[in-house]
C-alpha cells in the first residue's frame, strides 16, 4: 500500500446522503478479486446511461472534476453491504480522501485498509468544504494527514481527528500484511525456537 502523503487536489462535491456501496460499485462488477480496473465502473449507474454513454451532469463526468482526488460527501457515506470493492473502485479512480459527517463502519474501516483517508467532520465544516468544492478545479484543497488539517482554496484551515494507529498505518503505507511483516524478525525467531524445542511438530 502506498504511503499517504500531504497532497493538494481537486475536491468533487457529492451532497447526496446515504450513498451505499452498490451505488459506489454495482454488484455486477464484484466478480473480480483484483484491486485494479474498477475505477472505470465507479458510480457506474449514476455515471452512464443504459447505452454506456456518460451522463453529462454527473459530477465526476464534468471536466472540472474528472481528476478529483477528494470527495466531499453527504451523510452516511458507504452504507449498505460490506463489499471491499467499493474502496478499491474509489482508489483506482484516484480518490485519496473522503469527507463526510458520518460513514458506515465497515466501509470506514475498509478505507483505511486500502489507503483512503475517511474524514469525519461536523455538518457546518462539511458545508464549508462543499461550498469550496463547488467552485471547480481551480479551487484545490490540501490535506495534511501529519498535521491533521484540511486547507481550502481560500486558506481556511479545518482540523480533523483520527485514531493514532490508523494514522500511523496510512502514513507508513501499512495494510494488514504490512503490519504483519513489521514483526517478521520476531516471527522468524519464534519459528526457529519452536523448531528447536518441538522438532516433532
Amino acid at each position: 500500500m502506498e504511503k499517504f502523503e500531504k497532497f493538494t487536489g481537486v475536491a468533487a462535491p457529492m451532497p447526496l446522503v446515504n450513498i451505499d456501496t452498490d451505488m459506489i460499485i454495482p454488484k455486477v462488477f464484484l466478480k473480480t478479486i483484483k484491486r485494479s480496473g474498477l475505477g472505470v465502473h465507479l458510480f457506474d449507474e449514476m455515471r452512464y446511461d443504459r447505452d454506456g454513454n456518460e451522463i453529462e451532469d454527473f459530477v465526476l463526468n464534468k471536466p472540472q472534476y474528472r481528476n478529483a482526488e477528494i470527495l466531499i460527501a453527504g451523510d452516511n457515506f458507504g452504507c449498505g453491504s460490506s463489499r471491499e470493492h467499493a474502496p478499491w473502485a474509489l482508489r483506482d479512480f484516484g480518490i485519496k480522501a473522503i469527507v463526510s459527517t458520518s460513514f458506515a463502519d465497515i466501509f470506514y474501516n475498509n478505507c483505511f485498509k486500502n489507503g483512503i483517508l475517511p474524514i469525519v467532520l461536523p455538518q457546518e465544516e462539511v458545508d464549508i468544504l462543499m461550498a469550496d468544492a463547488e467552485k471547480g478545479e481551480n479551487a484545490r484543497m490540501t490535506i495534511d494527514l501529519e498535521a491533521q488539517q484540511i486547507t481550502t482554496s481560500d486558506g481556511v484551515v479545518i482540523s480533523f481527528d483520527i485514531d493514532p494507529f490508523r494514522k500511523h498505518c496510512l502514513l507508513n503505507g501499512l495494510d494488514d500484511i504490512g503490519l504483519t511483516l513489521e514483526k517478521k524478525a520476531a516471527i522468524d525467531a519464534f519459528e526457529e525456537r519452536a523448531a528447536r524445542e518441538r522438532p516433532w511438530v
